[in-house]
């Protein structure tokens, strides 16, 4: 018997190669310092990585330029814009998160560099799942991005909180995983392949006469999908994780996991079950309206800044879902320029969430933020900034990115929804605006009113978010060409 070696395009899977690759030398150099992995060469290293990223995703649009999609590793791993894209927004996020957390672990003395490790890693499995062309491999992006995330979430080891947010999502997390790859073992028993483009052609060449099989694997692995983006009524575990979390955390997984999940569904059921729209389309009606009203709607009583954070980014799951549940050029694109603009805002929003916390990561009342904007204007008003983007306020990139979806869905014929969706930001929208009256409030005399100090990675992380927040929301022309050629460059 001869092993036949398949073809590798080395500069499709280079992102996953250099983030595997530094967290691979951190690790080792953990293990021969001999003391502790300085922070900043840890961070260095996290930011350097992100940014050689972004570089290779400037080549590989090339190259989509000159040769167009393609695919590599026996059809494995995928090359057009969607990937492309995504994996920059990726990388972008990863950078930011890196700052933020270097800030955080600085004020809470915690030495070593086990969370850029552990996070290059888990960024590597998201921008494994964004490339994915089969399900066996989504599902190893799946596992590599949740191994990682589970000990993140317990990094604080003085929290119990902390250690309890991690078991639950390990243990729901297993749940999600098992029954994603026994949807896809049914979907190979439907269709004789687990590869997405042929699991495409033997779908459009043929007609199931018993789709039983088709049809419970494509609903479990959308259990698995619904399960990471936390979309209703798979999201009970998000607001106590994030909560539990350190707060970097938090918007490590608010902004790469989302991202890296969305990717997948969009490739699994726009690409590989796009036939069967009939099928899985009122199954989406109907989980967008649980997750857009519920998320609005429990968002409401909440107290708590990383619990209200929590239900609004499972509100925003459901707008980034219409643009799926279009199942065409112009959902795929308004999806994609959702994520790319709502992934830095949540991580900068997440940063002054941190730098509020002060020294233990506790504080998160919504009540400590009154008069922020009278004590430090600057930064009661980027935060500001970008709760309303996260409302989708008009000169905000989150009006558009709301627009696009909502009229994705209408020129898709699903106006209802549309409408529903609609209504549940209205409701959302109560929740943003509190919390921003809250920051020009009076000051009440009985709160600790000083000055916070936000230190410069921080600052430069908050200072990004604000920046997609108002120029994307100004002029967001080029982002949204942008996501426009990459789902032209999508892989059907």
């Amino acid at each position: 018997m001869t092993l036949t070696i398949p073809s590798i395009h080395y500069l499709v899977i280079l992102p996953v190669l250099i983030f595997f690759g530094a967290s691979l030398a951190l690790l080792i150099a953990s293990a021969m310092w001999r003391r502790s992995v300085p922070l900043a060469f840890s961070t260095t290293v996290s930011v350097a990585a992100s940014l050689a990223v972004v570089v290779v995703s400037f080549f590989q649009w090339h190259c989509l330029d000159k040769s167009g999609a393609s695919t590599t590793i026996a059809h494995a791993v995928v090359l057009d814009g969607f990937s492309v894209v995504a994996t920059a927004v990726i990388a972008v996020c990863t950078a930011l998160s890196s700052l933020v957390a270097r800030d955080w672990l600085r004020r809470e003395n915690v030495r070593g560099a086990e969370y850029q490790i552990l996070a290059l890693a888990s960024t590597a499995g998201a921008m494994l799942m964004t490339q994915a062309n089969d399900l066996i491999v989504i599902f190893l992006g799946l596992e590599i991005l949740s191994l990682g995330l589970y000990v993140l979430v317990a990094l604080d080891r003085r929290k119990t909180e902390s250690a309890e947010a991690a078991l639950k999502y390990f243990i729901l997390g297993g749940f999600a995983s098992a029954i994603f790859i026994y949807g896809a073992a049914l979907v190979y028993g439907a269709t004789g392949s687990t590869n997405i483009t042929t699991v495409s052609y033997f779908l459009g060449s043929n007609v199931l006469l018993k789709p039983g099989l088709l049809v419970a694997g494509g609903a479990l692995l959308l259990v698995g999908f619904a399960f990471k983006i936390a979309a209703v009524p798979f999201h009970m575990w998000s607001p106590d994780v994030y909560e539990g979390a350190p707060t970097p955390v938090t918007g490590f997984m608010a902004s790469i996991v989302k991202v890296g999940a969305f990717a997948a569904l969009v490739r699994v059921m726009i690409s590989g079950l796009g036939t069967q729209l009939a099928t899985w389309r009122p199954i989406f009606w109907a989980l967008i309206v649980l997750t857009t009203v519920v998320g609005a709607a429990l968002a409401v009583p909440q107290r708590n800044a990383k619990r209200l954070l929590a239900y609004s980014s499972i509100n925003q799951a459901g707008f980034i879902l219409i643009g799926v549940w279009s199942a065409d050029a112009r959902g795929v694109a308004a999806s994609l320029f959702y994520l790319a603009t709502y992934a830095p805002v949540v991580v900068a929003t997440f940063a002054i969430v941190s730098v509020m916390g002060g020294l233990g990561d506790e504080r998160h009342s919504i009540e400590s933020y009154r008069a922020l904007a009278r004590r430090q204007p600057w930064l009661g008003a980027s935060l500001a900034v970008l709760l309303l983007t996260q409302l989708g306020a008009p000169l905000t990139a989150g009006f558009y990115a709301k627009y696009s979806v909502l009229a994705s869905a209408v020129d898709a014929g699903g106006a209802p929804l549309a409408l529903i969706a609609l209504l549940s930001a209205a409701i959302a929208a109560s929740v943003y605006l509190r919390w921003t009256v809250v920051l020009y409030a009076e000051p009440d005399e009985e709160l600790d009113v000083s000055r916070v100090v936000v230190p410069t990675g921080t600052r430069i992380t908050i200072g990004a978010g604000v920046v997609v927040a108002l120029l994307f929301g100004v002029w967001p022309g080029p982002l949204a060409t942008l996501a426009q050629h990459a789902s032209v460059y999508f892989l059907p």
